[in-house]
């Protein structure tokens, strides 16, 4: 590629021949030839960097105007947003993407629907991939992942490789973080989707406000005028969410209780499914969905409205429900106890999925529900008492234990739980925490490890050490069996 021909994505001269063999924003990452973004960060502003990324081999330098680069030996590209540019350049660049794509935004349930979608689309007969939290998943591709929406030239490269593979339909996570840092702003979007809206990343962003504004990022940014956005009609941010993209000129889908293209007219919960009527387009359809929890209906309604939204036939999107899997570490059932008491893995690490996976579990559970749960370190601690009080509201033993202590002292983290929580039992140890939790199961009860998930470390300090729920509740059970 020459520079010319990131014209309209840059400012640059139509006659320019000077070659780009890539484009990066980490100057420890520039080959020669490279473009390099300097992007301005929470830690560090990449600016800074420029000289680096030169003396790397760096073909030109791309950054916010008024950077004050000079004396670099290439060219500095001034532009508004770096950060836009660079999803530009980067979707440019490597060209190929998955001819349908869509993307969904909310607090909790991105990863679900994405993993839905994808499975409905694959019902349907299409080539169909999903990014997100849990890695990509695509036709011979299953890759843990890290991150919940890549940074723009992962994603770019990622999508030019399924597109090569024949990917035809793609879902993807649109995290607050990734809206806001323009991650998805060179992906064609076929349509949108909204799950709900609670307290997280209030690290990151100054109030549940902004956090929302971020959200709507992806309806009166990203998507086309006329686009579909399918909006979970039933959470208190559906109104606002509703609205803007209304405003936007987009064609609002609802799904939910109150939705107006997929309604739920009545669902029946059972340990391991649920039984639901459906409406669509004046029809009821009768589904048995394999997972529980209200918030899994509420998720597949979603999906359903994605994948109808983007070309499958309601039936055939609303016949695939039968068939969903569970998003690993999601209510995921990893064993029950010899007397039948069945143990779950969930990624809930924000109050509002804390209180969904807790409230879903307590119809089928005749007995008492367990909880076993910490708070990540360096993230927001004003939801460390909040999720203390959710635990012993709804759960009838409550395990306070680390989660990701990182940086901070997991006590001080613990205290701060346990500060709202009266009657939990304190357990830094979360192996130990765990055994000890399905040692306490009767028949009847039911066990919640929720913080981690899918993950498979835990980080203490700077140190990311082996660690998977999954792996200690299967040992804990083996361990009560013996």
């Amino acid at each position: 590629m020459k520079l010319r021909d990131l014209a309209g994505v840059l400012p640059v001269e139509a006659s320019s021949d000077t070659a780009v063999t890539g484009v990066a924003s980490d100057s420890r990452q520039v080959r020669t030839g490279n473009l390099f973004f300097a992007l301005a960060g929470s830690k560090a502003d990449g600016a800074t960097f420029a000289a680096d990324a030169a003396k790397r081999g760096a073909s030109a330098i791309v950054a916010a105007r008024g950077a004050g680069l000079s004396g670099l030996g290439v060219p500095v590209i001034s532009v508004d947003d770096p950060r836009h540019a660079l999803a530009l350049a980067a979707a440019r660049f490597f060209g190929g993407q998955p001819e349908t794509m869509v993307a969904v935004t909310g607090t909790s349930g991105k990863t679900s629907v994405a993993a839905f979608t994808r499975q409905i689309w694959d019902h349907a007969g299409f080539a169909a991939a999903s990014i997100g939290t849990t890695g990509v998943v695509a036709p011979g591709r299953d890759e843990y992942g890290s991150l919940t929406t890549p940074d723009p030239v992962a994603l770019h490269r990622l999508l030019k490789e399924l597109a090569d593979a024949g990917v035809t339909h793609a879902a993807m996570e649109a995290s607050s973080h990734g809206l806001d840092q323009r991650r998805l702003d060179g992906v064609k979007l076929a349509a949108g989707a909204f799950t709900n809206l609670g307290r997280d990343h209030m690290d990151y962003h100054p109030t549940v406000e902004d956090y929302h504004r971020a959200k709507l990022r992806l309806f009166d940014a990203l998507l086309p005028k006329g686009a579909p956005a399918v909006i979970f009609a039933d959470d208190p941010w559906s109104a606002p969410t509703v609205a803007a993209a209304k405003a936007a000129g987009l064609s609002v889908l609802t799904v939910g209780r109150h939705g107006d293209f997929l309604q739920l007219k009545r669902v029946e919960h059972e340990r391991h499914r649920q039984r639901a009527e459906i409406e669509a387009d004046g029809v009821i359809y009768e589904i048995d969905l394999p997972l529980a929890g209200d918030f899994q209906i509420y998720n597949a309604l979603v999906s359903a409205g994605l994948a109808m939204a983007t070309g499958t036939p309601a039936a055939k999107a609303l016949a695939a429900l039968e068939k969903l899997k569970g998003a690993p570490g999601r209510l995921d059932l990893v064993g029950t106890t010899s007397v039948g008491a069945p143990v779950y893995v969930d990624y809930a690490h924000k109050p509002d999925a804390l209180e969904n996976v807790l409230s879903s579990v307590r119809p089928f559970t005749t007995g008492r529900v367990l909880v076993v749960f910490g708070c990540g370190g360096d993230r927001d601690r004003g939801k460390r008492p909040i999720m203390g009080e959710i635990a012993t509201r709804l759960a009838d033993v409550v395990i306070v234990t680390d989660d990701n202590p990182r940086s901070e002292v997991p006590q001080e983290i613990r205290a701060a739980i346990m500060a709202a929580a009266p009657g939990a039992i304190e357990i830094g140890d979360r192996r130990k925490a765990i055994h000890e939790a399905v040692a306490m199961l009767d028949a009847g009860d039911t066990l919640i490890v929720a913080g981690k998930g899918h993950e498979e470390g835990q980080t203490v300090g700077a140190e990311t050490l082996p660690f998977s729920d999954h792996e200690e509740v299967r040992a804990a059970l083996r361990e009560r069996a013996a």
